[in-house]
């Protein structure tokens, strides 16, 4: 049923003249005629008499009409919730327990107000993300495309936040007695990260982290989730991993697994942002400037050789290679 056909339907219906509705619609009174009569053929039914007044209802019409309402008060508000401008700004985040998603709950703690959508497109490559954002699918990506030549002209990257690493143990690994720990202290020691996908950002990551501190990263294995990860920590004496400061773990008390801030340099996982060139959401620059209220990397930092820019004064980025600093965490931190 051709839901315009239905609308031309209901202002004539609420005028009384297909003339006024053609006006209000925009279109020639012709067009109007034209779709009345196309609904009526396919409904089978006479819905309209011709008066000298201009048109009344029939007895189908008046049974039509509160369901032609409801077609076309149900097709309005279904445009509505997909139009940048009008529904809720959607962000996707790698996960609802990352550093993203916690950064995001509390710019909405701040400002409830805040028509929100945060979602999660459990994909690992960033141009799957990117083509999203084509697509008006979302409105923004927390994904890193780590040569941005490549990125197509109609969306851009910019640098959103840094997360900061940490090493997380059990109470029987060597270093669980740290309060921070140094690269160099991480050497010989396993640190297992299952789950680094082909093809990631965060691949390239703890690649790039590996060759600079010469460090033992093993993705070897099944990732079997964060809870049988936090339990193999919880019971060995060598194997550790990575995780994003800024990344929430929940694990049983009996557990006693520690967090290690790592220092000199601070390693931390640099967190892009992408989304449309023209016409972005309206919500997203408020989210933008939020990013900018958080606390700076201490220094000195490492992020790899892909890291953006930071955003200048005036909120605007350019895509240009900094001094190696670090980035946060995999899609497990993320």
């Amino acid at each position: 049923m051709d839901t315009e056909a239905v609308r031309s339907f209901v202002r004539a219906a609420e005028l009384g003249q297909l003339q006024h509705a053609a006006d209000e619609l925009r279109v020639t009174q012709q067009a109007v005629s034209k779709r009345i009569a196309t609904l009526e053929r396919e409904l089978d039914v006479r819905l309209f008499t011709r008066t000298a007044r201009g048109v009344e209802l029939t007895l189908d019409g008046q049974a039509f009409l509160p369901h032609a309402r409801n077609i076309v008060t149900g097709v309005d508000r279904a445009v509505t919730a997909i139009k940048p401008g009008s529904r809720a700004l959607r962000i996707d985040v790698l996960g609802l327990r990352s550093a993203q998603a916690v950064v995001l709950h509390d710019y909405w703690r701040s400002h409830p107000e805040t028509d929100l959508d945060v979602v999660t497109l459990r994909v690992n490559d960033p141009r799957v993300a990117v083509t999203a954002v084509q697509a008006g699918d979302i409105d923004a990506s927390f994904r890193s495309v780590t040569d941005p030549a490549t990125l197509p002209r109609d969306v851009q990257m910019i640098h959103a936040f840094d997360s900061p690493l940490e090493l997380l143990v059990g109470p029987r690994h060597p270093l669980a007695s740290a309060r921070t720990l140094t690269p160099s202290q991480l050497r010989r020691h396993r640190i297992w990260v299952p789950g680094i996908a082909p093809r990631s950002e965060w691949a390239e990551f703890y690649d790039q982290l590996a060759t600079d501190f010469d460090l033992r990263i093993d993705a070897a294995g099944p990732n079997f989730g964060n809870e049988v990860l936090l339990d193999i920590l919880a019971d060995s004496a060598d194997v550790a991993t990575l995780v994003g400061s800024r990344d929430r773990y929940i694990w049983p008390t009996n557990h006693d697994i520690r967090r290690i801030p790592i220092v000199n340099p601070t390693l931390a996982y640099p967190l892009s942002l992408i989304f449309p060139r023209a016409n972005p959401h309206p919500g997203l620059r408020a989210v933008i400037t939020h990013f900018g209220s958080l606390a700076p990397l201490p220094e000195p930092a490492w992020t790899p050789s892909w890291a953006t820019t930071p955003r200048r004064s005036d909120g605007t980025i350019e895509h240009t290679r900094r001094q190696r600093s670090l980035p946060a965490a995999h899609c497990r931190h993320h």
